[in-house]
């Protein structure tokens, strides 16, 4: 089962990547037939996204590129995976307490088992642990639900790692870029303008790119962060109230006793502990 579903991940990943691959490229064509609709004096100008591109060079150019594919993917997985329906369903939670107030535990256990929501999760966790006290129950739930947040954390630890990059290898440009131009000043009897040039627009078209990435990287990071912790603290408190009210019910006599059972629990539901 974690064989297929980390092959999904994989697949959904790739098609993300694809997809942001797409949008890059269709930025860069827009961009392109709007430098070509400039005024008639400037037909000979080469266009601004073309020159950069070309200015980038074949190095910093692929690797800059990457750096933003992978994080429109990124972005786009996390918006996903961070939806309030992925973490609770709605309807789920209304379904579950009426389920479990007619005292059907077993379904009450099965619903929350075949859910792969947040909640699901984390309330399949601490159901299976219920029989051992309601402390106990909330210690497995609460452990579970650290566990799904962590997994999303490290996932947007990329973007910071992406918003760090940026202005890294746009430095890292820049200071090639300057080199190439003091090389032409040491080395040529006559400095030819064009030359010195091309060193300096690389310099400051990969420091643009680089810092251009690192903007949104850093929206998104904090974004995410804020996002994952509203998330889990909602999760955490209707965890914590389906616990307890399932665990109360158990502890209740049934409604309609058979003679001589009077307080015996209903068949499925978990034991009291000590018992």
């Amino acid at each position: 089962m974690s064989l297929l579903s980390s092959r999904m991940s994989h697949t959904r990943f790739l098609f993300l990547a694809g997809l942001a691959l797409f949008l890059v490229f269709s930025f860069t064509g827009v961009a392109s037939a709007a430098d070509e609709a400039a005024p008639a004096a400037d037909a000979n100008r080469e266009p601004l996204v073309l020159f950069m591109i070309k200015s980038l060079g074949w190095v910093f150019g692929p690797l800059l590129l990457a750096i933003s594919v992978a994080m429109v993917a990124l972005v786009v997985l996390l918006i996903l995976d961070l939806r309030m329906s992925s973490a609770i369903p709605p309807g789920f939670v209304d379904e579950f307490t009426d389920t479990v107030n007619k005292r059907k535990f077993k379904e009450a256990f099965d619903m929350a088992r075949n859910d792969p929501s947040f909640l699901g999760q984390v309330l399949t966790a601490g159901m299976s642990r219920l029989q051992y006290g309601l402390e106990d129950a909330r210690e497995a739930a609460m452990n579970t639900l650290d566990s799904i947040k962590s997994d999303k954390e490290q996932k947007n630890n990329y973007n910071a790692v992406i918003a760090t990059l940026g202005p890294m290898l746009g430095l890292v440009g820049t200071v090639f870029g300057m080199i190439q131009s003091f090389q032409v000043l040491a080395t040529a009897t006559q400095v030819n303008p064009s030359k010195l040039a091309e060193g300096i627009s690389h310099a400051l078209s990969v420091t643009l790119v680089g810092v251009a990435i690192s903007v949104p990287a850093i929206f998104f990071s904090a974004f995410f962060k804020n996002r994952i912790t509203h998330l889990c603290m909602d999760v955490a408190h209707i965890a914590d109230d389906l616990l307890t009210q399932m665990y109360h019910n158990s502890k209740k006599p049934a409604t309609s006793p058979t003679p001589g059972a009077g307080g015996t629990p209903a068949p499925g539901a978990p034991p009291a502990p000590g018992r």
